[in-house]
């Protein structure tokens, strides 16, 4: 089963297209975009992370949607955000088996309120129309940018630990789990979402 399209007020979360790519790889080869993913990609690696991606949402009812901006007018043909969506955590950690939501959007979109938004729509397709117990999201601790959405969410903040796919004297290293559970997530609906 096909992932289906989602639709927040003023997003549409869908698909990844072939002129998708170019704008993505743009954003994936952007330093500050990259900054807590680190490296930077080149043009082929994002290609074929899209295509990977694009992939994943044909054969499962999840994955990273391609996030646009729609309008009165409609949707924007040049307004691809950047992607948000879930994955199932594929590193050891002691919270695993888990699914996580995460999120990539270009630097022009920052300040909008878009990531959270997107990240809101799919924490309700997640743990509504999916039925999981619970999602979570993991950051380093240095990016305030993304800990500040998963407060804005309602997430809780649970624990900080290491990542183990990050070298020891990395300053990325060190990474926070936040919580959502379908219980909090049911109890307190999107009402406390700051704009």
């Amino acid at each position: 089963m096909a992932a289906p399209e989602l639709r927040s007020q003023r997003l549409v979360l869908r698909h990844w297209r072939p002129k998708d790519k170019k704008i993505f790889a743009a954003m994936s080869a952007d330093p500050q975009v990259m900054q807590y993913e680190r490296p930077t990609l080149s043009s082929e690696q994002s290609d074929l992370l899209v295509e990977g991606i694009q992939l994943g949402l044909e054969t499962r009812d999840f994955g990273f949607w391609a996030v646009q901006i729609f309008d009165d007018a409609g949707l924007d043909e040049n307004s691809l955000v950047g992607f948000v969506g879930l994955s199932v955590l594929k590193w050891e950690a002691s919270f695993a088996p888990c699914v996580q939501i995460g999120w990539r959007l270009s630097r022009q979109h920052w300040g909008f309120g878009y990531a959270t938004e997107a990240a809101a729509k799919v924490l309700e397709y997640g743990l509504k129309d999916m039925g999981l117990n619970e999602i979570v999201s993991t950051t380093s601790l240095l990016n305030m940018r993304s800990i500040a959405v998963m407060e804005r969410l309602g997430m809780v903040r649970d624990q900080n630990f290491d990542h183990p796919n990050i070298r020891i004297n990395d300053p990325l290293r060190r990474h926070a789990l936040f919580r959502m559970s379908q219980q909090r997530w049911t109890h307190q609906g999107t009402s406390y979402l700051v704009r």
